[in-house]
């Protein structure tokens, strides 16, 4: 059993990270998948099809819910998605150092991804002076 990850964003953001994370990290340790929302996305409409994504990747250990802008359609459809049973935690301001990150810590439980999570996004911030 392991913890599965869903991004959940914009057009065009999941599945380029996914995509690139997965040429850097052959294969990805982690079931991962990710949904793209149109900007004009209905929440109510997209939850069938988001919980779908989630049954997929949860290897039954929960999942890790990436997402792009808090208080966007993609968070909000987040939010939606954790009230619906499975164990799922959520992060946003999604990136490739956090994808990675998390990736790299696959044997870990869901309670602590999110941490690594966003440690990934911090120390993958770095201002380039030379």
């Amino acid at each position: 059993m392991s913890v599965g990850v869903l991004l959940i964003t914009h057009e065009g953001i999941g599945s380029a990270l996914v995509a690139v994370a997965g040429r850097l990290l052959n294969p990805l340790p982690l079931r991962t998948e990710s949904l793209e929302v149109p900007f004009d996305g209905d929440p109510d409409a997209l939850l069938p099809q988001a919980s779908a994504a989630l049954r997929r990747v949860d290897g039954g250990d929960g999942v890790l819910v990436l997402t792009d802008l808090y208080g966007a359609t993609p968070s909000n459809l987040a939010a939606r998605l954790a009230r619906l049973g499975t164990p799922v935690r959520r992060v946003s301001a999604v990136s490739l150092p956090m994808l990675l990150r998390v990736m790299n810590y696959a044997e870990l439980e869901l309670d602590a991804l999110p941490a690594v999570a966003a440690a990934g996004a911090r120390n993958g911030v770095v201002l380039d002076e030379g």
